[in-house]
């Protein structure tokens, strides 16, 4: 309980009270985060294999459950990277793109994914989770030509900023990023 004081004295014992607690706390958080990054930094990876484990699922089927690979290419919104074994873990928003998976025998496997989720675990585990995946080789580029100009057609003649626009737009990307995973170029 605060001793009784005069008004501006008050303020100056209850401010120098918190100030003193809030320094405590932070030394507290700083050195526990300290010794756990040393921890961490001192201590010895386990010897990789190469090998990741893959699970990468849509909502009406899951293509991949527990399969070994080596690494995975991801479009992620913030730029394409590639998870190997012992990645770091990571939480991405996948943008529409080109997914590659790699196998061991030097295969790559090639999907168009029009967004989604990576998770990435410690032990080499990945978690896919998309609302549509389409293998490259099973697009027809005539179809995406058509499609983008039509998606362009339609962004020009809605209402700007209105619903139909946006949709238009989305339709648009997700063309363009396709023909991009065909090779073609798209303007």
């Amino acid at each position: 309980r605060p001793p009784p004081l005069s008004p501006p004295y008050q303020l100056r014992y209850y401010t120098s009270n918190i100030s003193t607690m809030m320094l405590s706390h932070l030394r507290r958080i700083a050195t526990r985060s300290t010794t756990t990054a040393m921890r961490r930094h001192l201590s010895t990876p386990a010897p990789s294999s190469g090998i990741m484990t893959l699970n990468f699922n849509l909502p009406q089927e899951t293509l991949y459950e527990g399969a070994e690979v080596s690494s995975v290419v991801v479009p992620g919104s913030m730029g394409e990277y590639e998870v190997t074994a012992d990645h770091v873990p990571i939480v991405a928003e996948l943008k529409a793109g080109l997914l590659t998976i790699k196998h061991g025998d030097g295969e790559d496997e090639k999907y168009f994914v029009p967004g989604g989720f990576s998770l990435t675990h410690e032990g080499s585990t990945t978690d896919i989770i998309c609302p549509e995946a389409v293998k490259v080789d099973d697009l027809d580029a005539a179809a995406v030509s058509a499609n983008y100009e039509a998606a362009k057609s339609k962004a020009s003649s809605a209402e700007a900023g209105s619903a139909e626009a946006a949709e238009a737009m989305i339709e648009v990307e997700v063309n363009k990023a396709m023909g991009s995973a065909l090779g073609l170029t798209m303007a």
